[in-house]
């Protein structure tokens, strides 16, 4: 008689996305640059969530409350997703219904869909293609696997009749979309910016006077050295990689490369840090300097406007 099965021990967020992307369909994972691009989201979007579930991913075990509050939903919602078929039972251990990393990625999907305009049918139909592997890159097209992503913000889409508005200035929005801050939708009528924080730092200091052609300008200089300064940043970090994973050899195994990912994020997130308070306090001493000049010639000219009386 067969012996029962063990259960499995809990697998990783980065481990469960990893074979995930080793159970597509080989054309599928060589023919769509989609399915990589999705992959790569998915495991800088883990990588960055897992100080908030350090506790809970521990025992890679969460309690239903635990589960929802990292899904950013309530522990009702996942009570209707279960019920509805949306989500597979949990391991239950006495009165304690317990859930796992596949259980939290599926979670955030549903969450995301359904905030996206998808009704539960649909939802339910998506999902049962992703787990069969049907049309995977279609899938992967339309949704991302884990809600949210690494970047610090999100395009916005608006009609483009709005976007013209928030620019307010027909050269300055022709220039935003020749330099790729905005792009146009002629088919749909819309526009989307790709950086709406800067576009509403923009609008802010246009409220002091300063023509929006200048902070343009401003943009363009600034760029091609930040991407200096991120090139100079990565490079360490991608050094130690390439020594940890040669061309032409065995990758290492999956526990190996998730380290490895969650370093490059570590990397990037200490990085983004250092140069921000490096940048903070160039910029206010030399403000400091500017307006400690400025105060200088102000006394000066009142002493002479004096001195001629």
């Amino acid at each position: 008689m067969a012996s029962a099965k063990e259960p499995r021990p809990p697998v990783g967020p980065i481990a469960s996305i990893l074979a995930n992307l080793r159970r597509a369909p080989r054309r599928v994972r060589r023919g769509s640059q989609e399915v990589i691009e999705n992959a790569v989201s998915q495991l800088f979007d883990v990588a960055v969530r897992a100080p908030q579930a350090e506790a809970a991913a521990a025992s890679g075990e969460y309690r239903i409350d635990d589960l929802a509050r990292l899904a950013g939903t309530t522990t009702r919602n996942v009570r209707v997703y279960r019920d509805r078929g949306l989500l597979h039972p949990p391991l239950r251990v006495g009165r304690i219904a317990l859930f796992n990393d596949t259980h939290l990625t599926r979670l955030r999907l549903i969450t995301s869909m359904l905030d996206r305009g998808y009704n539960i049918s649909h939802v339910h139909e998506m999902l049962s293609a992703w787990e069969q592997g049907k049309d995977l890159s279609a899938v992967l097209g339309l949704e991302s696997a884990i809600v949210g992503t690494w970047a610090t913000e999100k395009p916005a889409t608006m009609a483009h009749a709005e976007a013209t508005q928030l620019i307010d200035d027909p050269v300055a929005f022709e220039r935003l979309v020749a330099s790729g801050l905005i792009q146009i939708d002629d088919d749909e009528g819309t526009a989307t910016v790709l950086r709406p924080t800067l576009i509403e730092a923009f609008n802010e200091i246009r409220t002091y006077g300063v023509g929006i052609g200048t902070l343009i300008d401003i943009h363009e200089q600034v760029f091609p050295l930040i991407d200096q300064i991120s090139g100079i940043l990565v490079r360490a970090g991608a050094e130690h990689v390439l020594d940890k994973i040669k061309p032409g050899e065995s990758l290492p195994g999956d526990t190996e490369i998730a380290e490895l990912i969650t370093m490059l994020v570590r990397f990037r997130t200490q990085a983004v840090a250092a140069v921000t308070a490096t940048l903070a306090q160039s910029i206010e001493s030399t403000i400091e300097s500017l307006v400690s000049q400025l105060l200088a010639d102000f006394i000066e000219q009142r002493d002479d406007s004096g001195a001629d009386e």
